[in-house]
């Protein structure tokens, strides 16, 4: 099973749509490689230029944003291409269906937490932060430089669960097939 969790890169903005996550030019690549790159290249949020956004992607494992993740089109290039930049794991108040369904078929995270998480969350936005996630318990736990340790539960369903665990749908249809 994939490690899940590390150092956390914050988005302060809902709505990031599939377009910021992978522009729509590298559809037609043919491996998740190529599409490396171009994680967030035209994403326009403040505060991540060109070379911070660079540095933040190099050592991110996890992100932590708002609401509706991964809304508009329907591709799952965005969740490939999360992955092979080894983020294992979105957490946001809620997710486009799509996308949050593509996370798990690439054996990935989607977690799904209310607002008042959310805002817990991101008093670390400031500080060096990482996640750490118990599968067996259903939570992560939120280490940074100034902050106290917190720890918060999520719920996956069996058939998300077993997907995560089949490192996505391609290893769980291999198991049963």
């Amino acid at each position: 099973m994939k490690k899940f969790g590390g150092h956390v890169l914050f988005l302060d903005r809902s709505d990031i749509n599939t377009d910021d996550i992978i522009p729509a030019k590298y559809l037609t690549e043919i491996s998740k490689e190529a599409l490396k790159p171009h994680l967030f290249e035209d994403l326009n949020l403040k505060g991540f230029d060109h070379a911070s956004k660079q540095l933040r992607l190099s050592a991110a494992g996890v992100i932590v944003t708002r609401a509706n993740f991964g809304c508009g089109s329907s591709r799952e290039h965005a969740a490939w291409v999360l992955e092979v930049n080894g983020i294992t794991a979105v957490i946001a108040p809620s997710f486009a269906r799509i996308f949050r369904q593509n996370m798990f078929n690439c054996g990935m995270l989607a977690i799904e937490v209310d607002d008042t998480v959310i805002e817990r969350l991101f008093e670390h936005e400031r500080q060096e932060t990482v996640i750490s996630f118990d599968l067996q318990a259903d939570c992560f736990t939120v280490t940074s430089e100034n902050k106290e340790e917190e720890t918060f539960s999520f719920k996956l369903s069996e058939f998300d669960r077993t997907l995560v665990e089949a490192e996505g749908w391609v290893g769980f249809a291999a198991s049963r097939y």
